[in-house]
């Protein structure tokens, strides 16, 4: 019987005007964009997140963090890549990736594919094992008034 985990990840990001939009390793054209450490990918980050949790290898701050300067305005598919590496090192690869972007503005469904070619290429696996999915907050809280943005992601992996 194969050994299967699942992980949960989320990430915010506050957004600032004039200020790179970079999401699924895609730069979308906005008037505002999410601000952090590295380029403050909050699908990316969750996607992470999700992947070490169910690894039980703590998480996205543990090894990648904000006081760091090696990782400051690095592009999170590289992240991505080092965590990959790391649950490679202990045995497991990805099964597949499910993830969730809450945001108004601006609409990612055209930028969906380009968004999964770039996860697959990083994450070393097939680009049918990534759902990209979006939605708004009804115009709700920091989300709705654009002062922000959250991505939710839950992926599998299995003992290799």
């Amino acid at each position: 019987m194969a050994k299967i985990k699942v992980g949960f990840g989320f990430d915010v990001h506050q957004l600032k005007q004039q200020h790179p939009f970079i999401l699924g390793g895609v730069n979308l054209e906005h008037t505002a964009g999410a601000y952090g450490h590295s380029d403050a990918d909050v699908l990316l980050h969750a996607i992470c997140d999700a992947l070490l949790g169910a690894a039980n290898l703590r998480d996205i701050g543990f090894h990648f963090s904000n006081k760091d300067d090696r990782w400051k305005g690095i592009s999170s598919l590289i992240l991505l890549q080092h965590v990959v590496a790391l649950l490679a090192e202990k045995n497991w690869q990805i099964g597949n990736i499910d993830a969730m972007v809450c945001l108004e503005a601006p609409k990612i469904n055209p930028h969906i594919p380009a968004m999964q070619d770039n996860i697959a290429k990083a994450a070393g696996i097939d680009i049918e094992d990534i759902s990209i999915k979006a939605t708004t907050n009804e115009q709700l809280g920091f989300i709705g008034r654009e002062e922000g943005v959250v991505a939710y992601a839950v992926c599998l992996i299995e003992r290799v």
